[in-house]
């Protein structure tokens, strides 16, 4: 596995010239061709494609990441596949124990330079100093010596030989450990610098666990002619990323993921340094952004690759499960707008279940009742019915209109629809409303099919008429005194509003699905993301169809209200 890198410069030796900007068709390859390499990379290795796929990221931006590994699984394995990502490079491992050395790392003292010279110089050629990619092993039992020099590595990407500060080609660091580092251990520092960290879980699959026990995992992939990332390539895709855009619109939305982490971590109180994210950490955290956006073919950052830092802002198992959480929440509310989009959605619900009720405050029929005798207490219930106008149907005549005033699935099992007015007799309705509810016998709209009605008196001394789902649907009585034009023009512009704003909702929600769709597939993602996201989306269509229906009912009722009270 230790191949001799046939270039070793560091991003000071790279000439200063600016990128050429990449064709959308370049582009497309380029992912096409990471997307390759990740299969590759991941083949035959169970239930780990996901961290694969985040170290081969955290490479392709220079960062760094940590394993948070129970005992008895194999850590290794990630790291050794994904040297085979880079072309003729070098890889250094190294198991840490309290009596590890700096020697055994960086490489040994140069005897013939100290006797020579008097120089102190380490011969660090197969060590650390010369690798590209470095797995670190039960990183934090290291001694001081060592966790301070690899400070320096990490974050300069140089090391200090002697008098000479010497490049360090390294482009991935991967530790592992399973335990976190003990608090006031002085390794906060290079902990912080770790911006990708991964709890790999034992295999939780059954048929992964049969291959794994019969079959094994090899630790070498078997990487297709081409795929294979060279130097060169390396160093113009690390300035190229670099130049790509964090626009407006996505600050925001990582501000107000940043805002929702903090709000969980002013909540944690004495626990909030669980939760605590530097300056340093978000800054590292955009370029790895860049790099994802980079390798899937964009040239700026979109709402998918802000997900990605459910494994960035993490610092214990706690703060994991509180920052997944915050990002699911995030991926189902911001990433698409979906919450300001159901604000909007709910504001017009919420019109129109104020229309409804102002239609029946304002027309149902209010009984008034008396209590007769003293020991039944039986309510009689009156009802002024003098300006009621009467209407004949077919034979039929002395009938009174009782106009629905709510939508419904119809009064009778003989029709169907929404039921716009009935036609009961008027000595009937007189008897009906004095003993509080009863069958009646009517006619339904303007059909002379005879139907049977059950009226009753709510909680709120309204006489109501059930439908065929048992609801109870307020009426009105239509009368000589007419109906208010004002107040139906007022209630129609208000219907037509919500029309108009439900219409601009589904519009937002299909340039939302839209801007979704077209960042899919998503390399690095964890795939349940991208389905949450999806039935999130739907459901908001499904409640703008939901509003929309009591809109256009709440529209035609207005529209129609004037015919039924004729």
């Amino acid at each position: 596995m230790d191949r001799t890198s046939s270039s070793q410069l560091s991003n000071s030796q790279i000439p200063n010239t600016q990128p050429v900007k990449r064709t959308a068709s370049q582009r497309s390859l380029l992912s096409e061709r990471i997307n390759q390499l990740v299969s590759a990379l991941s083949e035959g290795v169970y239930e780990r494609e996901d961290t694969i796929k985040l170290c081969l990221l955290a490479a392709l931006s220079g960062e760094s990441v940590f394993l948070l590994v129970p005992p008895g699984i194999a850590k290794s394995l990630i790291a050794k596949r994904l040297i085979q990502a880079f072309d003729n490079s070098r890889y250094f491992e190294y198991l840490m124990t309290r009596f590890s050395t700096p020697e055994e790392v960086f490489g040994p003292l140069s005897i013939q330079e100290l006797k020579d010279n008097g120089r102190y110089v380490r011969l660090t050629d197969g060590y650390l100093p010369t690798a590209q990619v470095v797995f670190l092993d039960e990183i934090w039992k290291a001694g001081p010596a060592i966790l301070n020099t690899l400070l320096t590595v990490v974050n300069e990407k140089t090391f200090k030989n002697g008098n000479d500060i010497e490049p360090v080609p390294m482009r991935l660091l991967v530790s592992a450990s399973n335990e976190l580092p003990d608090e006031d251990s002085g390794l906060e520092a290079l902990y912080d610098r770790m911006l990708v960290r991964v709890f790999v879980n034992r295999i939780q699959n059954k048929q992964n666990f049969r291959a794994m026990l019969t079959v094994g995992t090899k630790q070498e992939a078997v990487i297709p002619e081409g795929l294979a990332i060279k130097d060169d390539e390396y160093q113009q895709w690390l300035q190229e990323l670099d130049q790509l855009d964090l626009t407006e619109s996505m600050f925001e939305k990582l501000y107000q993921l940043k805002s929702m982490l903090e709000a969980k971590e002013n909540a944690a109180g004495d626990a909030n340094d669980e939760m605590y994210v530097s300056d340093r950490r978000w800054k590292k955290a955009v370029k790895l952004l860049k790099a994802s956006a980079y390798f899937n073919g964009r040239d700026e950052i979109n709402a998918l690759d802000i997900l990605l830092l459910q494994d960035c802002l993490w610092n214990s198992p706690h703060s994991r499960l509180v920052v997944r959480e915050c990002v699911s929440n995030f991926a189902t509310q911001y990433a698409y707008d979906q919450i300001s989009i159901q604000q909007s959605v709910d504001q017009q619900q919420i019109k129109m279940t104020e229309l409804d009720e102002e239609i029946v405050k304002q027309y149902a029929m209010n009984l008034s009742a008396d209590t007769e005798g003293t020991i039944r207490r039986k309510n009689i219930y009156q009802y002024d019915l003098s300006t009621a106008k009467r209407y004949k149907v077919g034979n039929t005549s002395d009938l009174v209109k009782l106009v629905l005033l709510q939508s419904n699935m119809s009064v009778s099992e003989s029709d169907s629809g929404d039921s716009r007015w009935v036609y009961v007799p008027f000595k009937e309705l007189e008897q009906l409303i004095r003993e509080g509810g009863g069958d009646a016998y009517g006619f339904v709209n303007k059909k002379s099919t005879l139907c049977r009605f059950r009226l009753e008196v709510d909680h709120k001394q309204h006489l109501v008429i059930k439908d065929i789902a048992n609801r109870s649907i307020s009426v009105a009585v239509a009368t000589t005194q007419g109906f208010n034009k004002d107040k139906l023009n007022a209630w129609h512009q208000l219907a037509e509003q919500v029309t108009k704003a439900l219409k601009e909702a589904d519009f937002s929600v299909r340039q939302s699905k839209n801007a979704f769709h077209a960042s899919l597939p998503h390399s690095f993602l964890d795939k349940n993301i991208p389905l949450m996201i999806e039935s999130s989306l739907q459901d908001l269509s499904g409640a703008i169809e939901s509003v929309a229906q009591l809109s256009e009912q709440a529209l035609n009722k207005v529209t129609r209200l004037d015919e039924a009270f004729e």
